[in-house]
């Protein structure tokens, strides 16, 4: 059959729906819907998840390798990959200027020679692999990302090692899907638990990064992929000490005493505005050093050295501006601060992260955020109150990166993660989304998603339940449906059904037997086919034609308590546009047809739930006659 024919006399009907949301139609079996669609095929993507998770352990560990041997390679001329002092300590005077210069050259000649995929802080090219290239990422990839962010970080960029860890954690979890006969829905679970694994692994933050993925990578809240990511982000936390990647919690300071007074609460509103001003400042002038460095005359491959030097220029003036600068992070968030200090380190560190970031080179924008956040919280801990000078740092720092990052749950469990300071969660949980409540009223688009837009594609964050899965079929589909007799003669289906002229003229009909007994679907083409071959031998002998002879295939179908987004996917699996209904216990029985039109109403019902204002009970108060009106 070429496909399932239109097969219906009037309007499709929808079935009265009472008060309490229940259809006129009976209800389906207990065992006919599930509250997930998860299958057995989970046990066998978790197993690969679990190795994922080990070798993104791994690769944090090499990254962080990588990055100490070219800080100790840039700054102090030794080969050495044990943890380095930070670039601040460096003794190479206004040579330092040329350090991140040569470093930025560098990533340009990898970015130009080897793929430009590692250009950039990596969680974007992440988001594109996955809604674009299928879940799939290069070898290519997986080693020039890590070897080209420890180079920009090594010298002096003020990156973190965040995204690039994302990006590779991806990498390697995308090459290993490639290598079973996976569907791209399964390559994708793979690639994201290789971020949430990179992340897990570099932060000891299992559950901010399982957030993470389902907030900016995964697209679905589904146990299909949930699982998977869970185990990996759980897997490379607990190598950490087996890899000696760091203590838990990544902060020791020692815990709020107090639960948070009312004055606290209430300024953590202005906490999270005057983040979400800072987000959006940030973002902002990132990208215009992005349209800046696109309006030179020369080759992009040179923008990383150009960006180079700008770092090199801040580090002159600000050497704790350099690197990744966790060091700042973790004093801010103990309280080690000077008000001036921080105010000149904050506005150096977002200049040169801005300008470099802008220029295309590699790493990571999270340390930086952090950075920022935690900077601006020492700010407002001279403007609002506090009892201890540790709780602004960290409330603008999980405010900070849920703002910018578009992710609020995974910045309000970021910083908990970081301190186990689970007093701090009602200020902590208020900044951060109203910053993000800030950021989304007055921008469009997040950090992430800008670069994206940039290069033709759009990204919407806004998870909802399928319309389609609500409805069941019986709600939309059409129980007028006209049938066909099989034992009707070619002479009489042409002429009453397709070609006469009362003829209703659709594409099929669905043939039964004498009684009503579902036996397929007659198309037009292929009555057609037999019409002009029996047109074209009129002499020859054979039995007559009728109905039945032409079905040649069993008929599509689907039961009424089938949710709509099942008979989406039927009809694009098979390619067709309708489906015949039959009765759930008994399938020969054809109760109803329904079409792709027939498949907007579920989301007509939505738009009015979006759409329609109604008063349900009315605001006005009952009139009472005054005592001394006269009586009627």
């Amino acid at each position: 059959m070429n496909d399932t024919p239109s097969m219906t006399t009037a309007e499709p009907t929808t079935p009265a729906i009472s008060d309490d949301g229940a259809s006129g139609n009976a209800a389906p079996p207990r065992s006919a819907l599930g509250d997930y669609t998860v299958t057995s095929r989970v046990i066998f993507i978790s197993a690969l998840t679990v190795c994922v998770g080990l070798i993104c352990a791994l690769v944090s560990l090499g990254l962080q390798r990588l990055i100490a041997l070219f800080t100790n390679l840039f700054y102090f001329q030794t080969f050495s990959f044990a943890e380095s002092a930070s670039p601040a300590n460096h003794h190479l005077g206004y040579w330092s200027v040329l350090v991140p210069a040569a470093g930025g050259l560098i990533v340009g000649l990898l970015a130009r020679f080897g793929t430009d995929r590692i250009r950039g802080h990596g969680i974007p090219e992440a988001i594109e692999a996955i809604l674009i290239g299928r879940s799939r990422m290069s070898p290519k990839v997986a080693v020039l990302k890590p070897l080209s962010s420890a180079i920009a970080i090594g010298s002096g960029g003020p990156f973190g090692a965040e995204g690039p860890i994302i990006m590779t954690g991806g990498a390697f979890g995308s090459l290993i899907g490639q290598c079973f006969h996976l569907t791209s829905n399964e390559r994708k679970t793979l690639l994201v638990a290789g971020a949430a694994g990179g992340m897990s692994a570099t932060f000891g933050t299992p559950l901010a990064a399982v957030l993470v993925a389902i907030e900016l990578l995964l697209f679905e809240w589904k146990p299909r992929s949930l699982i998977p990511v869970v185990l990996a982000s759980a897997v490379a936390t607990a190598a950490r000490p087996l890899l000696h990647l760091g203590a838990m919690p990544l902060v020791s300071v020692p815990l709020h005493g107090a639960v948070p007074s009312t004055m606290i609460l209430l300024a953590s509103l202005v906490a999270g505005l005057g983040t979400g001003v800072l987000s959006n400042l940030v973002t902002l002038a990132v990208y215009t050093a992005e349209d800046l460095f696109h309006r030179l005359p020369i080759h992009w491959m040179w923008w990383p050295t150009l960006g180079g030097l700008v770092v090199g220029l801040g580090g002159l003036i600000e050497p704790h501006a350099l690197g990744i600068g966790y060091d700042v992070i973790f004093d801010a968030l103990k309280g080690n601060y000077v008000i001036g200090a921080a105010l000149a380190l904050m506005i150096v560190k977002a200049i040169i992260w801005a300008t470099a970031l802008g220029s295309g080179t590699s790493g990571g924008v999270l340390a930086p955020l952090l950075m920022q956040g935690a900077l601006f919280g020492g700010l407002l801990s001279g403007v609002l109150p506090a009892d201890d000078p540790r709780l602004w740092p960290l409330v603008c720092l999980a405010a900070m990166m849920g703002s910018t990052m578009r992710a609020p749950l995974t910045g309000v469990i970021f910083a908990l993660e970081m301190t186990y300071d689970l007093r701090l969660l009602l200020p902590i949980l208020i900044a951060t989304f109203v910053a993000y409540g800030f950021t989304v009223l007055t921008m469009r688009r997040s950090i992430l998603t800008e670069r994206i837009a940039r290069r033709g594609r759009h990204v919407s964050y806004e998870f909802t339940i399928d319309p389609l899965e609500r409805v069941r079929v019986a709600e939309v589909m059409t129980t007028n449906v006209v049938t066909v007799p099989g034992g009707l003669g070619l002479h009489e289906l042409v002429h009453d059904y397709f070609l006469g002229h009362g003829a209703l003229k659709h594409d099929g009909y669905p043939v039964v037997d004498d009684a009503g007994k579902l036996l397929g679907v007659v198309t037009q083409s292929d009555l057609l086919e037999e019409w002009y071959q029996a047109a074209a031998n009129p002499q020859a002998e054979s039995s007559p034609i009728v109905a039945y002879d032409l079905v040649a295939d069993p008929p599509l179908t689907i039961t009424g308590s089938d949710t709509c987004r099942a008979a989406a996917e039927l009809m694009a699996e098979h390619h067709v546009s309708r489906l015949l209904v039959v009765a759930d216990d008994a399938p020969e029985r054809l109760v109803g047809v329904i079409t792709s039109g027939d498949l907007l109403k579920p989301r007509v019902r939505q738009l009015e739930e979006e759409q329609l204002r109604e008063r349900v009970f009315s605001t006005h108060l009952p009139r009472f006659p005054r005592r001394d009106a006269p009586a009627q």
